[in-house]
């Protein structure tokens, strides 16, 4: 019989060549895939992986409860967190996306902050709360350097919130 360990290895290698396959675009092996891992060993990475390719199908009820099952396994698991105020924002529920983006930002087991910090600035820029927005986009950026949308949107921001020339207006003095 294996270890625990020994099985964790065995999923995760299943979850591996399976994001492969959604990289791809090869969703239905990879979904098969990710079903193999969970059954070898339930992980809160196969179920936020799955419940991702779930969402290339516009599969958002899925991908979420796939996502609240990470949680369960693994609350201090970040990309569960962000990826269900990702689909929020997919369905154009930017308010209830708001809570789980800020708590992915809480999680100590996250490698990409800066997609709830991007996220975020996409809700407050629709809202036209741009202060609030710049700050989440420059956040983005300091957690990576080289994510070009983040840098793209502080550009964005930066010009919207520049006062407009006077003398383009006619007010010369």
């Amino acid at each position: 019989m294996k270890s625990t360990d020994e099985k964790r290895q065995e999923a995760m290698e299943l979850v591996g060549k399976a994001y492969q396959h959604q990289m791809r675009g090869d969703l239905d092996k990879a979904l098969d895939l990710y079903e193999q891992s969970l059954a070898v060993l339930p992980t809160p990475e196969a179920y936020t992986f799955r419940g991702w390719a779930r969402s290339y199908g516009k599969d958002f009820e899925g991908a979420i409860a796939d996502c609240h099952r990470a949680i369960d396994l693994d609350p201090e698991f970040g990309n569960p967190y962000n990826d269900i105020g990702a689909y929020h924002l997919e369905l154009g529920e930017p308010d209830d996306a708001i809570p789980w983006l800020r708590m992915a930002l809480k999680a100590k087991r996250y490698e990409s902050y800066c997609f709830p910090h991007f996220n975020l600035g996409r809700i407050f820029e629709a809202k036209g709360r741009l202060a609030e927005a710049l700050d989440h986009y420059r956040r983005a950026l300091a957690e990576n350097p080289g994510y070009a949308p983040a840098a793209r949107a502080v550009e964005r921001i930066r010009k919207a919130m520049e006062p407009q020339d006077r003398t383009s207006s006619g007010d010369q003095a």
